[in-house]
């Protein structure tokens, strides 16, 4: 995995604010429009950012980063959960998966965009 993608996919990650979340697919697409944006080649997707966050995400809030069912990672679910809740993130009913449709967030413009 190259530093740029890396860093590209934890910048974003880094910036969901609190009570927000993305989905491993829309973090893949705003990466892919930086990256095209600074002149780099479009690359990656939703596999390549749990890449990213397995390998390197501890410093972000990588809870904040769900699947497209609104899932947290399994083997972290509880702790995922537990954040989620504490920030104030809407959940679904059943309070095991992000209520995305009213928590997914969106970056402004990509930096120097």
């Amino acid at each position: 995995m190259d530093e740029d993608y890396l860093e590209a996919v934890l910048d974003v990650v880094g910036a969901i604010p609190p009570g927000r979340a993305m989905t491993y697919g829309l973090v893949a697409e705003v990466v892919q429009d930086r990256l095209v944006a600074a002149g780099l080649p479009a690359r990656g997707g939703p596999r390549q950012v749990g890449r990213v966050m397995a390998r390197g995400g501890s410093g972000v809030p990588w809870w904040r980063v769900v699947n497209a069912a609104g899932s947290p990672p399994a083997h972290h679910a509880l702790a995922a959960l537990g954040r989620l809740r504490a920030e104030g993130t809407p959940l679904t009913a059943d309070g095991t998966r992000v209520a995305l449709r009213r928590a997914v967030w969106f970056p402004d413009d990509p930096p120097g965009g």
